[in-house]
């Protein structure tokens, strides 16, 4: 159980993590935009948010269920997984880890909206914030790959989760924008100061638990597969 709880704590805080990291923020920001052109109309700047949230954390939601479904439904692979787990996940956190400090550079593009089907998302109205959310959680970048398959998957697999881990995560990407639709639909100032700081933040956020998967990763390396500790 306490295994659980802390899984779905880290699945929460790594979608929060990607959707302020570059490439994603880029969408998030998009995103905003979309919702920003509805201030005045209360409901449905809310709305628009929740929608928003909502796509996301279907789609990953969706790509769990099936990947993680699929690795536990081989026997063979699960035997291994359930086997060796333990000794994959050591590498793969100092390698995620590495890619969150930028000891390993990787390119990152972002995602934009054809000027087509970008008429097409405002004329499907609030509507097109839920559709906004799929694509976008769709639009996987080097950070958001790494977070996404090299730490939730293992994780919910570690877990045996393959719904609510990658809709935690979904939740988490999806968490920043709605809670700023919430202050915008509620009329706080300030909101446009607060989203700026928040983009600050991510590089020191993004060290700290890049630090913290390399050290985690290192113990598990040690203890499962050089037997240290033991």
């Amino acid at each position: 159980m306490q295994e659980l709880f802390l899984g779905a704590f880290s699945a929460v805080w790594l979608g929060v993590l990607t959707s302020i990291s570059p490439c994603p923020l880029a969408t998030n920001i998009l995103a905003v935009s979309f919702i920003n052109r509805r201030i005045g109309q209360t409901r449905v700047v809310f709305l628009t948010g929740l929608l928003y949230t909502l796509g996301r954390m279907l789609t990953y939601a969706a790509l769990g269920i099936l990947l993680v479904t699929s690795i536990l439904s081989i026997p063979q692979v699960s035997y291994v997984l359930q086997k060796y787990m333990n000794k994959f996940l050591g590498p793969i956190l100092v390698l995620v880890g590495m890619i969150l400090l930028e000891l390993i550079r990787v390119n990152v593009s972002g995602s934009a909206l054809s000027g087509k089907m970008q008429k097409r998302v405002e004329l499907w109205g609030i509507w097109g914030a839920g559709f906004l959310g799929v694509v976008f959680a769709l639009s996987f970048c080097p950070i958001s790959a790494a977070l996404f398959f090299g730490s939730l998957i293992p994780l919910s697999v570690k877990c045996n989760s393959t719904l609510m881990l990658p809709a935690l995560y979904g939740l988490g990407t999806g968490l920043p924008v709605f809670l700023f639709a919430v202050l915008v639909a509620f009329g706080v100032k300030s909101v446009g100061k607060a989203f700026n700081k928040l983009i600050r933040l991510e590089r020191w956020v993004r060290r700290i638990t890049g630090g913290i998967f390399i050290l985690i990763g290192i113990y598990y390396s040690l203890v499962y597969i050089f037997g240290v500790f033991r």
